[in-house]
């Protein structure tokens, strides 16, 4: 497939007409499924990131910023958004790694079957975290 500027009548040409394209799972293989899950969790993990550095910079503001945001955090909304975080770094991790064997060419055949083992454990390890936040524990 050939890029060419100004042709937008290709799928995988970049322009802003096809970008929703890119997270489209519709007509997809199940292995192109995980390269969507890592673009989501991507960009949920850098807005995460970015969140972050802001809240960070607030709280060089002194004692009452701290206990501020402190007060802020403990709400139950923010835990959810907390397992989110971990479920979006779990999944980027896992599938990140088999998209890397892939890459190189490593279990090219057996990437289905690594997608489907790979979200197990990932379910299994978000289940795992989101018992332990919400329980008590």
């Amino acid at each position: 497939m050939v890029w060419r500027q100004g042709n937008t009548s290709m799928k995988g040409t970049p322009s802003s007409k096809n970008f929703f394209y890119w997270f489209d799972p519709r007509g997809r293989s199940v292995s192109s499924w995980g390269f969507i899950i890592n673009r989501i969790t991507a960009l949920g993990l850098s807005l995460y990131f970015i969140l972050h550095l802001i809240m960070l910079g607030q709280l060089t503001q002194g004692q009452q910023a701290y206990d501020g945001f402190i007060s802020l955090v403990k709400n139950p909304v923010f835990a959810f958004g907390e397992l989110l975080v971990i479920a979006a770094g779990v999944l980027h991790g896992i599938n990140g790694i088999r998209i890397g064997l892939t890459s190189f060419g490593i279990s090219v055949r057996y990437q289905v079957m690594m997608l489907i083992i790979g979200t197990v454990i990932s379910a299994a390890i978000i289940i795992f975290f989101g018992f332990r936040m919400f329980s008590g524990a």
